[in-house]
């Protein structure tokens, strides 16, 4: 499961292949990410209803997550053992129930420990924040706080605070100015919503433009800071162009063997 799990957090940052045959127009997004001293380049490539990500790491091993929204599958597809994990919906929904329950009885058996054995059991739990059927994060709450330059983009500068402390910083272009509109990114939203049932408290860090009001800024973010403790994560925009895509791009490569996933077989 922890594979599975790290796996889907490459939707935070992403890479990808262009092929030759050609579908319909989709959107290119180039990222630059750096944590810990280390910057790796990724894509992201979108098109109505299907995204499709990869990361290439520092040693230069790459992992892909592609996304159907129609389906509501999310596939990971590890190109160096030719293999790929397939979660559906019904996966996501059993073990976040199951999860959930879990988490509800440990709640169950705290109110009887000791203080000092509760507050070590509090602890653990908090560790596995970023697990399936962990609560989600407090929600962030944004400021705007002017305005900034990222690459060639003059953008809109906002602040995010968890109680009262900030963990995020968010930079933004209107859809517009980039030549798009925000239905070319809705895919980004089913995405968001599928991820953050896996892993809720890493939501923030994937790609999406969504409702202004729910997501408490406006724009294309073209720079993203989120902190835990002491270490920063910065995404920055470096690229983003309509282009065609081939639908091999969106597909499991021949010759890949499938593996047991959440809810079945190893994935229990």
């Amino acid at each position: 499961m922890k594979s599975t799990l790290k796996a889907t957090s490459l939707m935070a940052g992403i890479v990808l292949l262009t092929a030759p045959l050609l579908a319909a127009d989709g959107i290119l997004i180039v990222e630059k990410t750096t944590k810990g001293g280390t910057t790796t380049t990724s894509q992201i490539q979108i098109e109505k209803n299907r995204m499709r990500a990869e990361m290439t790491g520092p040693t230069g091993r790459t992992q892909i997550v592609v996304f159907d929204g129609a389906a509501q599958v999310m596939r990971m597809i590890d190109g160096e053992n030719k293999t790929y994990t397939e979660i559906t919906k019904a996966d996501v929904d059993k073990l976040g129930a199951q999860m959930s329950g879990m988490m509800a009885q440990m709640q169950e058996q705290m109110k009887n420990m000791p203080p000092e054995q509760r507050a070590q059991m509090e602890a653990i739990m908090k560790g596995r924040g970023a697990g399936m059927g962990a609560p989600a994060a407090p929600k962030t709450e944004y400021k705007k706080t002017g305005t900034d330059m990222v690459g060639k983009w003059t953008c809109d500068k906002y602040e995010g605070f968890q109680n009262n402390q900030k963990v995020a910083e968010v930079c933004t272009v209107e859809p517009t100015a980039l030549g798009f509109t925000l239905a070319d990114f809705d895919v980004t939203k089913q995405m968001v919503a599928f991820f953050q049932k896996l892993v809720p408290q890493n939501a923030d860090q994937v790609f999406a433009i969504g409702n202004a009001e729910a997501q408490g800024f406006s724009g294309v973010p073209v720079r993203r800071i989120t902190s835990f403790g002491p270490q920063q994560t910065v995404v920055e925009l470096s690229e983003m162009s309509r282009k065609p895509f081939a639908d091999s791009l969106f597909a499991v490569p021949e010759g890949f063997k499938k593996q047991e996933g959440f809810g079945r077989g190893r994935g229990r």
